[in-house]
């Protein structure tokens, strides 16, 4: 099940990374969708090529993308697109960003592909299926303690006005855990938490295209995933916490008002 949607979105995921190549380093135009949110030209032209595979291949199904925007159809379908998950550090050359594209299934993400191009690293998961880097198995860590653990996590958009708690569970994690990372794509940030990279990863104020993705990885390679709070996670919530299993519950505690 589900082998033709993971065929076409490899396809379109390598189509966008293409593109995301040959322009890193090369952009000619950086605008501000926001003080500190940026939008290039990559992020432009992957996504028209993302969305092209993506309709000839499914010309039925709902389109969601960053940029785009929605491309409404009469569809219990749902493909959700970032074409470039990252573009902060795309537009510095720093080379942690990918594609991401995640299918949702009426209410259910059942698909998850994302990929890192400059690394040549594409993750991927169907539902019940397990997670895949580069069609090798993964999973996520064995680490028992938050002592023990390298965590991930980002900052929203408007930090500059509103950093107060966010720098107070950051103050949380930092002083509680072995380390903590702030890459810059949320999207990677979940496939590493599905590869034991990072045991856990934390972050608010998130789009769907951000998670969709991700979290269908981390989650069929084992990792626990909700909201702060505690409830299911779901990528049109505000929060999200993915971590293998013995240390969810320690990053959830930190993590309450």
């Amino acid at each position: 099940m589900w082998e033709k949607e993971l065929a076409v979105a490899g396809q379109a995921a390598r189509a966008g990374g293409e593109i995301l190549n040959r322009l890193v380093g090369n952009l000619s135009r950086i605008l501000k969708k926001g003080e500190i949110d940026l939008v290039t030209d990559a992020d432009l032209e992957a996504e028209q090529s993302i969305i092209s595979i993506l309709r000839r291949g499914f010309p039925k199904d709902a389109i969601l993308s960053e940029e785009a925007g929605k491309y409404e159809q009469v569809s219990q379908r749902t493909w959700l697109i970032d074409p470039l998950d990252g573009t902060t550090n795309f537009a510095h050359g720093f080379p942690f960003f990918a594609v991401s594209i995640a299918l949702q299934v009426e209410e259910e993400l059942v698909l998850g592909m994302v990929y890192n191009p400059w690394m040549e690293e594409c993750f991927e998961a169907t539902k019940g299926r397990g997670a895949y880097l580069n069609k090798t198995p993964i999973r996520v860590s064995q680490v028992k303690t938050l002592a023990d653990s390298l965590l991930a996590t980002g900052f929203p958009y408007d930090i500059h006005q509103n950093s107060k708690g966010v720098l107070e569970l950051f103050r949380r994690m930092l002083v509680n855990a072995q380390g903590v990372r702030r890459p810059g794509s949320a999207a990677l940030d979940l496939c590493y938490v599905a590869a034991g990279r990072f045991d856990g990863f934390w972050e608010q104020d998130l789009q769907p295209w951000d998670t969709a993705a991700g979290a269908v990885i981390a989650k069929e390679a084992g990792a626990l995933l909700t909201t702060f709070e505690g409830e299911s996670y779901s990528p049109y919530l505000k929060t999200i916490l993915a971590a293998n299993p013995f240390i969810h519950e320690e990053m959830r505690r930190l993590l309450e008002p």
